[in-house]
């Protein structure tokens, strides 16, 4: 196995395991078991676990915008379809809610490459929405109703936590005119 497919296996394992259960709840072993790599392949690609958190969440925030990205550009970019994709992610089998929301909360203040990975990617989501609304008022204020619909999605269950969101968005665009 090269080295970059047991990266591939090692990240889709700790998604799969850390997403699932908690990062907190499943240790190195649990990866190495699910991945099918050897210890000391997984020491050598991940030294730490916070090494392999990091990675995780990176990789993961790479391919959610992306995902993002796609549904709302194909639907012209309307800012509206945001919610509309929320509502199809938090429908999903196993959906636990925002990974990065999740892993702060189980590390508190996380060791620091964590930590940056988690707020880059609220960075991120909210430089998306600047980009789509421009007016960086209105852009944070969608933002807050995007993390708000997904902690209430992860906390009740109902996937229509994004339908309330999207018709407050819709109340703050159309009185931006």
């Amino acid at each position: 196995m090269t080295p970059t497919e047991a990266t591939g296996r090692l990240l889709e394992a700790a998604e799969e395991l850390f997403y699932a259960h908690g990062v907190q709840a499943v240790g190195m072993d649990a990866v190495r078991a699910r991945s099918g790599v050897s210890l000391k392949r997984l020491y050598q690609t991940f030294p730490a676990k916070n090494d392999l958190v990091e990675a995780y969440l990176r990789r993961r925030d790479e391919r959610w915008r992306a995902s993002l990205r796609d549904y709302v550009h194909a639907r012209g970019d309307d800012p509206l379809a945001v919610f509309d994709w929320l509502r199809n992610w938090f429908a999903e089998p196993g959906f636990r809610g925002c990974a990065f929301i999740n892993s702060f909360g189980e590390f508190g203040e996380p060791a620091p490459g964590v930590a940056a990975a988690i707020r880059e990617h609220k960075e991120h989501v909210r430089a998306y929405l600047r980009g789509l609304v421009r007016d960086h008022a209105t852009a944070d204020q969608l933002f807050s109703l995007v993390e708000g619909a997904t902690v209430l999605a992860a906390i009740t269950g109902n996937p229509r936590e994004a339908n309330t969101a999207r018709e407050a968005a819709k109340a703050i665009l159309t009185a931006q005119g």
